[in-house]
């Protein structure tokens, strides 16, 4: 069964769930394959029966061999990296970490991800008010 809470996983299990958000299904040895710096084959079946545990994610046998699934939702995932990450390296401030981000990126950003950028912004002081 599914947490209800945003996971917090550690840097290997977020690696795995990246590849099976990535894969959709993996068996633990394609896991292992398309992991940089590789942990053993040991250690991933024990990542993967730890997640499963957590009920992130869960397996089924096909053809002889376990294959791993996420559980947990991608957009739920998502929020929460992100989240880490703005409490992690911008104290927490959402405009510190977009500022970090189109300063570095702005030549790269299309007029209509400024336009969708402008749209929640508006959004967001509409709400806030």
């Amino acid at each position: 069964m599914a947490t209800r809470e945003a996971p917090q996983w550690s840097r290997r299990e977020r690696q795995i769930m990246e590849i099976l958000f990535r894969r959709q299904k993996a068996s633990a040895a394609e896991i292992h394959e398309d992991m940089t710096d590789r942990p053993s084959y040991s250690a991933v079946r024990a990542h993967l029966r730890t997640l499963e545990e957590k009920g992130h994610v869960r397996h089924e046998a096909e053809q002889m061999r376990y294959v791993y699934a996420p559980v947990t939702n991608v957009g739920r995932a998502r929020k929460n990296a992100l989240r880490h990450l703005v409490d992690t390296f911008f104290a927490g401030s959402p405009a510190s970490a977009a500022s970090a981000l189109l300063d570095d990126a702005a030549a790269k950003i299309s007029a209509d991800e400024l336009d969708q950028l402008a749209q929640l912004i508006e959004r967001a002081r509409k709400d806030g008010k």
